[in-house]
């Protein structure tokens, strides 16, 4: 793997990759409160739009659409417009029923994806004035950027020139991600920001004048940073008690178990840390989150990556047809799916094929697993910062860890992830939390989206393949086998009436 060194001059503490990461960050939040508080720019509509279904997708499901409509409550309209097969006549009517039924239904949910799927039409993503916001908006990341990177101690003027192509190969795999056939089976924009790269990196390969541009750590640190505005405390005490023991059960004992396994498998630690946490809390962005903790290897985050959506694609098909063959009641349905799937739209999705309760149930658990990234994050970055003082001690390389030793060792990121996660759960009003939530989502997104482009472009597929003879695979697999039982049998011991009352979701 080829990477792009910085000058080997003495920077000064403050001006580190994690440090300018952190401004760089928490910039962002503070721009994005500001265009909050004062009114002045509407941040959501500056976002450019990525979701398109062509007719013939919509043709393709509009039997089975049809077929889950029977029996709804004011599903007829609806119906009507989709045997007419008129776009606007069903966004229109989608969004009635979605609006009747409310979120957290099974028609509401239904009645959000088809408008979602009429609403999107390949026009919008490609027309001037959307791709005028892409635009607007890849100048501003290469602003901050090349800001980030001069401070770091880099040439701005060479991450300038490789700036655009990073972005595009970005913007293109956000399109592709945004269609209507990857949207209904979760194939996120992380493997295809992935896979763009890699295409470049493995036919003509990654020219001199564009490796400034690939800085898959600062991209991914500054990302991270935003990630814990979105992470509350707050959504642990809002899922319940019970939703947070389950939580606490399945994240420590799957965590530790995938770890073991790995570690029986000689996987090494920073890959055996990014499996368990991909497995045990909520998938790539845990994965994402470990990986900048510890300061792990590219390589590998963009094989758990790719491990990670390849699996979840045929368990949110399997997982729901297996509760209803098993006849399991719905909140401990519900619960399952939200212990074991690694996304919230997954869960959701999953959910609705079996009901509201079902998916109520599922997104309440999720939410719990999720606001434990940044404890699992805290709790990795003071292991892997005392083991690796430890190891140097042993060796003779380095002093004997101690309280200075793990701060010098102690990515600053991490403490701006933190830091954010703080700040928005205790101390902002909900409105500018919830107010600022899809625009810091958003550019949080374009963030990781250029870091995994940069991991592509730095990746050769024999790495991949090859890498360590199939047992990180192994070893993720057997971990997911066992979270599926656990998380069986603690949602029946929880949600099932065994030790607690049946929770009242509805």
């Amino acid at each position: 793997m080829t990477t792009t060194t910085l000058p080997a001059i003495a920077s000064p503490k403050w001006r580190t990759e994690d440090w300018v990461a952190v401004y760089l960050g928490f910039l962002v939040i503070a721009l994005a409160l500001w265009a909050f508080g004062s009114k002045a720019i509407d941040l959501g509509q500056l976002a450019p739009s990525f979701r398109w279904t062509t007719d013939a997708q919509i043709a393709a499901r509009t039997e089975n659409w049809s077929r889950a409509l029977d029996g709804v409550a004011k599903g007829g309209e609806l119906k009507a417009a989709l045997e007419k097969g008129e776009r606007k006549a069903i966004e229109n009517a989608a969004g009635e029923l979605a609006k009747a039924a409310g979120r957290n239904t099974v028609p509401g949910a239904l009645g959000s994806e088809i408008r979602g799927h009429a609403a999107a039409s390949a026009g919008k993503v490609f027309s001037p004035a959307n791709l005028t916001k892409a635009l607007w908006t890849g100048a501003g990341l290469l602003v901050l950027s090349a800001a980030g990177f001069a401070l770091i101690g880099g040439k701005a003027g060479a991450l300038v020139a490789g700036f655009p192509v990073v972005f595009g190969l970005a913007w293109l795999a956000r399109v592709l991600a945004g269609n209507g056939l990857p949207v209904e089976y979760g194939i996120e924009y992380v493997i295809f920001a992935l896979l763009m790269g890699l295409l470049v990196s493995n036919t003509i390969g990654v020219p001199g004048w564009l490796k400034p541009a690939v800085q898959t750590e600062f991209y991914i640190k500054t990302g991270l940073v935003i990630l814990g505005a979105g992470l509350l405390f707050t959504e642990i005490v809002q899922a319940g008690a019970l939703g947070i023991i389950q939580a606490v059960l399945v994240v420590g004992v799957i965590w530790y178990a995938c770890f073991w396994l790995a570690r029986k498998l000689r996987v090494d630690d920073d890959f055996a840390a990014m499996l368990s946490s991909s497995v045990a809390i909520c998938g790539v962005s845990a994965a994402i989150a470990t990986c900048g903790a510890i300061q792990g290897d590219k390589k590998k985050l963009s094989y758990v990556t790719a491990l990670v959506l390849i699996v979840a694609v045929p368990m949110m098909v399997v997982m729901p047809w297996l509760a209803k063959a098993f006849g399991l009641p719905d909140v401990v349905a519900g619960a399952w799916l939200g212990g074991t799937l690694d996304t919230s739209a997954s869960v959701v999705a999953a959910g609705a094929l079996i009901s509201d309760t079902a998916m109520k149930t599922g997104v309440i658990v999720k939410f719990s697993q999720n606001a434990l990234i940044g404890v699992a994050a805290f709790i990795l970055v003071i292991w892997w910062a005392y083991k690796a003082s430890a190891q140097n001690g042993k060796s003779g390389g380095g002093k004997k860890a101690d309280a200075g030793i793990i701060w010098e060792r102690f990515p600053k990121f991490v403490l701006g992830f933190l830091a954010a996660s703080i700040v928005f759960s205790f101390f902002l009003p909900a409105d500018a939390v919830n107010g600022t939530k899809a625009a810091l989502g958003e550019l949080r997104t374009w963030w990781f989206a250029l870091a995994f482009v940069s991991i592509g472009l730095e990746t050769r597929f024999t790495d991949l393949a090859t890498m360590e003879g199939g047992r990180p695979a192994l070893a993720f697999l057997g971990a997911q086998a066992l979270n599926v039982v656990w998380t069986l049998l603690l949602a029946y011991l929880l949600f099932g009436g065994v030790l607690f009352a049946v929770p009242d979701i509805r």
